[in-house]
């Protein structure tokens, strides 16, 4: 491996096994370490390609003061990838040219700026302008004329102050009125847009509407109505932010998202897939029927289901939606199709009635006996346990037709000193059988059947 001298080539991230702005001359590209599995494989071999692909573009980025923009178009690459290249591969040339220093901690682990605050290269841009404004060197200088003397747009430096440094502001109005120099003035919002937006922020506080839903609804300007909430309501902002970053946990159908929309599905979505929607709740049709018939992608439909219509899935597989199926794992609960479900209704409602058994029940609906107790058993659990059974003498179940079939021989064994196996031959009944029901359902017999034998031996010994 070879370095360019004038790029830093401190690793971001030690274990990724490429040093940033380290870039191969090698000519075979695709020798890789030994050991390596085929997933790890396939990841150097793409990291390498990538480090050959922008090393030319990693050059000039470390070598000269372009941005990214032009960078890309020098070099004939996409600036997106550029950029994502650079955030992965080459963080510490990132973080040094938006001057942020490392102080000992992990490039990974520092960040550019937030979401919505003030990016490095804007506070390195307007860095002299604010410290100007917190001297009492330029106390007598209105904003305006502080930024033309650093070359700075007015409006930028007024905003810049307002968002992110409002204590500055404060300061400079008590500072000129001790000194007697304040031009009396009035700062801050003006009479008119406090009353033009107040309907507005009343909305934005009190609902989770967005502020180009709110701006729409009050017909305020959303730019307008975003500028004011941002120099004058900033508390108001931090607490939406931080219920939005709340509402991330919570991914409910209904509720706020992390983006402060409510969560539910796109206009344009709901029409795309109503049709199947209809059919889904109103039919027995499997999913595959209902996207063959609408025409619509079969994943994307079953996604928009268990996105947002998991009611009716569960609906569907025998459950009760009670407004937590959000949190239910459908993959744990059964499957099966409705119209099997509405084939075999007539025919459970019949056995749940009584007095027919399952095999005659499935001859009449033209059935196969097998697989209607298959599904009974697996979806009517409780109707398949007690189907054919009955309450013995000692309070268990016990199928009826064996109840039947083994009685006399059970009263012989108990009330006799015959031997099980004489009494299963003379009845004509297998031995096996009727010796592991008498076992299972009625042990007790065996010690009185051994009693009776015992009693009769001492009355032979007597005589």
């Amino acid at each position: 491996m070879k370095c360019d001298s004038d790029i830093d080539s401190t690793p971001a991230f030690p274990k990724s096994g490429q040093a940033y702005g380290c870039f191969s001359d090698g000519a075979d590209r695709t020798d890789c370490p030994v050991n390596l599995s085929g997933k790890e494989r396939f990841a150097y071999e793409k990291r390498e390609a990538a480090l050959h692909k922008y090393e030319d573009a990693v050059r000039l980025y470390a070598t000269t003061d372009m941005p990214v923009r032009l960078i890309a178009k020098e070099c004939h690459v996409a600036e997106s990838g550029l950029q994502a290249h650079l955030h992965r591969w080459h963080r510490p040339l990132m973080l040094a040219r938006y001057g942020v220093a490392l102080e000992g901690r992990n490039p990974e682990e520092v960040k550019l700026g937030s979401k919505r605050g003030q990016r490095h290269s804007t506070r390195k841009k307007y860095a002299p302008a604010v410290e100007a404004c917190k001297s009492t060197g330029y106390i007598q200088f209105s904003i305006s004329a502080i930024a033309r003397e650093f070359d700075l747009n007015e409006t930028g430096l007024g905003s810049q102050l307002r968002m992110y440094y409002p204590q500055v502001l404060e300061w400079r109005e008590r500072e000129k009125a001790r000194l007697g120099i304040t031009d009396n003035c009035r700062r801050g919002a003006r009479k008119e847009f406090i009353e033009q937006y107040a309907p507005a922020v009343k909305m934005y506080r009190t609902s989770n509407k967005t502020i180009p839903e709110v701006a729409e609804e009050c017909n305020v300007s959303p730019n307008g109505l975003s500028q004011h909430l941002r120099f004058y309501h900033r508390r108001l902002l931090v607490k939406k932010e931080a219920e939005r970053e709340q509402a991330k946990q919570r991914r409910k159908k209904g509720l706020m998202s992390g983006n402060g929309r409510t969560r539910g599905p796109l206009p344009e979505t709901v029409e795309k897939y109503s049709e199947a929607l209809k059919l889904y709740r109103e039919t027995d049709f499997d999913v595959k029927e209902i996207v063959r018939r609408t025409g619509i992608s079969l994943s994307g439909f079953r996604f928009y289901l268990r996105e947002w219509h998991r009611d009716l899935m569960l609906e569907r597989r025998g459950g009760e939606a009670g407004g937590d199926e959000d949190w239910i794992d459908l993959n744990q609960s059964k499957r099966y199709s409705k119209a099997v479900a509405n084939k075999y209704a007539a025919a459970i409602a019949k056995l749940k009635a009584g007095g027919r058994t399952t095999a005659a029940i499935a001859s009449e609906y033209g059935f196969h006996p097998e697989v209607f107790r298959d599904y009974l058993h697996k979806h009517e659990p409780e109707l398949a346990k007690g189907l054919g059974m009955k309450r013995d003498r000692n309070g268990k179940l016990t199928a009826s037709k064996a109840e039947e079939k083994y009685g006399e021989a059970l009263r012989l064994y108990e009330t006799t000193s015959e031997s099980l196996k004489s009494i299963a031959a003379r009845l004509g009944l297998v031995y096996n059988s009727v010796g592991g029901y008498v076992r299972r359902h009625y042990p007790e017999l065996i010690r009185k059947h051994e009693a009776l034998v015992a009693k009769e031996r001492e009355q032979e010994t007597d005589l």
